[in-house]
This record gives structure tokens, sequence and C-alpha cells, in this order.
């Protein structure tokens, strides 16, 4: 027992370092497990992991609400600590690989920064009291998370609608906990209950504030695949395509080149995915950028209607006859301008320098 002793003994001394570990590790296996939001798997895991969490939460906070002479050993202390943080770390990492999925790191990032907020918060708070207000708040942010990619798989529609269902459930759900951990504990609970309910409110009005503001990306859809190419066309029910060689410098975030002629066409192929039943409309809106005037200007705008069910997403693409030379973006976005995702680009008049090649898109 004592290599067992001993290892117990390093975990409580680095319990902060090993919260935080527990936290980047639940990000990691979820990276690689998740698969489509539709599946049922899918939602089967992230429920396990809110019960986990909420179980692990709720049996700490009972344990540590019994007098002194009955209070946990830090042996205990230090087990539900480490399967909290892994199950909220499994938690809001799984929320991360979608939010990521359905934006462009440019529209995610306030998401992102609550997430870092979540590491760094978790290695400074000590004292249980704050820690565990910290749990709980987390674990509302969870509900509140997995409601707004839950919501709209369950009804099959998009909107302000489903998002007010969502926080609405949230609340619901959250407090049923809040009184079931009153009920384990009612005097150490009245010890945090301010804190927990104006964290819980802040909480709330940021996400709203996220989502109306258009920071929120549009979940459940994500942009599975886009780019600029000199020919789309469909041939069965693949895609064939036409795009120009570019250097190895792309890899490295520089915007792709496009030769053309003065009469010449770009196309903007995209593929959106959307859970089955789900339908929705996709915006691509051309705009250019005025060297004078220091702005993007609108060019052309093209919606379309989508349908999902597809593992490689809904395919479309748009066409701008005769662009002028100079740098472009296409922003994919839904109706009311949620973004999905951003193409760029630049165009010069003249031929190719390499040959264009073909190539099929599935």
């Amino acid at each position: 027992m004592q290599p067992i002793k001993t290892v117990i003994a390093l975990a409580h001394q680095y319990e902060r370092h090993l919260s935080a570990l527990s936290l980047a590790g639940g990000y990691a296996f979820d990276s690689y497990t998740f698969g489509r939001i539709d599946h049922a798997s899918t939602h089967v895991v992230f429920l396990a992991y809110l019960a986990v969490a909420g179980t692990a939460i709720a049996v700490s906070h009972w344990l540590e609400s019994r007098p002194p002479e009955r209070q946990p050993s830090e042996r205990t202390r230090t087990i539900l600590t480490a399967v909290t943080q892994f199950a909220l770390g499994c938690l809001l990492s799984g929320f991360c690989v979608f939010y990521l999925r359905s934006a462009s790191l440019w529209a995610s990032w306030p998401y992102l920064l609550l997430l870092a907020g979540i590491f760094v918060g978790n290695e400074f708070f000590k004292r249980y009291t704050t820690r565990f207000t910290l749990a709980v708040l987390l674990y509302f942010f969870a509900l509140f998370s997995y409601a707004i990619l839950l919501v709209p798989v369950l009804i099959a529609m998009m909107g302000t609608i489903p998002f007010l269902v969502s926080g609405i459930v949230a609340l619901a759900v959250f407090w049923f906990f809040f009184d079931v951990l009153g009920f384990l504990g009612r005097d150490r609970l009245r010890e945090v209950r301010p804190q927990i309910l104006i964290g819980t409110l802040a909480i709330y009005a940021a996400v709203n504030l996220f989502y109306f503001v258009k920071i929120l990306p549009p979940l459940p859809l994500a942009l599975a695949d886009a780019g600029v190419y000199h020919s789309v066309k469909r041939v069965g029910n693949a895609y064939q395509v036409v795009e120009e060689p570019q250097p190895w410098t792309m890899f490295f975030g520089t915007p792709p080149l496009l030769h053309i002629a003065p009469a010449d066409k770009l196309y903007l192929y995209s593929s959106v995915f959307a859970p089955g039943r789900l339908a929705t409309v996709i915006v691509h809106r051309w705009e250019w950028f005025d060297p004078k005037a220091r702005k993007w200007l609108p060019q052309s705008r093209l919606s379309f209607a989508i349908r999902g069910g597809r593992d490689a997403g809904y395919r479309a693409y748009s066409i701008k006859s005769r662009p002028r030379p100079g740098d472009w973006r296409v922003n994919i976005m839904t109706a009311d301008g949620r973004p999905l995702g951003r193409v760029r680009f630049a165009v010069t008049e003249g031929a190719p320098p390499r040959p264009l090649s073909t190539k099929v898109l599935n």
C-alpha cells in the first residue's frame, strides 16, 4: 500500500496542477473521440460527463458539510477534485471542439478566451469555498453550452427561439441541481449562495450578449470545406474543380493568389454540415478591399437553402464575374449574419505561372 499512499500524497501536493492537467486531458481526449453532433453516441457521452461532474460536486459538498470529526480525508478530497475537473474538462473541451468546427478562430475567440480563464482560475483558486463556487458555476456553464447544442438538434430549427429555449432548459436543470445541493448541505451552501447566484446570472447574461451581438458561432452548423477556384461543376454526385497551384507559403497563412483574364469568373465552393432534418439558409458574401478607402466593400451576396444529414456537408458554390484585381474575401454565414468561416484570396490579371490542375471534391 506504500506506493499508493505515495501517489496520493503527491497528487494532493500538486492538486491544483493536476486539476489543470485533468482539464487539458479532457480536451485532448474529446478532440479525437467526438463525431457528429446529431449522433446519439455524442449525446450519451455528454450526458455521462454531466452526470459524473454533477455527482462528484454533490458528493464533495455533502462530505464537506459534515461535522469536523466526520470530514473527508485528503485522499478523498483529491480523488473527488480530480474526477470533477476531468469531467468538466471533457465537457468544456467537447464544446470547444464543436465551437471550433462551427466557426473560424476569429469568430470563436470569446469562447476560447473564457476557456483560458477557466484554466487560470483553476490554478489560482485554492480555498474549498472558492473552488466549490467555481465548480458549480462551471457546471451551469456546461449545462447552458450543452443545451445550446442539443435543442436545435432536437427540434430541427435554428434561431432566437431555440436559443432562448436552451437558456430556459439550462436554468431549470441548474435550479434542480441547486436544490439538491441545498438538501445535502444547506448551511455550507448558504455561505456561497450569493456568489453562485450572481455568477449564474453573469454567465447567463454574457452568453446571451455573445449570441445577440453574433459572437457565438451558429451551432450546430459546421463549415466542412471551402475554397476559391477557377471553375466548379457538378459531375454525378461529386464536384469537379479547377484550382491554381499555390506556393508553400500558403500553409503559413498567406492568401492564395489567382491569375485571371479580364473576362474570367471565380467560384467559391463551400460544404456546410447540418444535422439531419435541419433546414436553413447559407449566404456567400463577396467583399473587395478598397485600398483608397481602406475598407472592405460588399460586391455580391448569394443565398441558398441547405438541408442537413450528409456527413461531408451540403455543397454549393457562388460565382463572381469579372473580379477586379486586389484583395478579396468571401464570408460564409447564416442568413442572419452569423459567421461560419471566411475565405481570403488575392486577384491579379495575367496568365497563371503554372498550369491549372483539376481535382474532385466528394
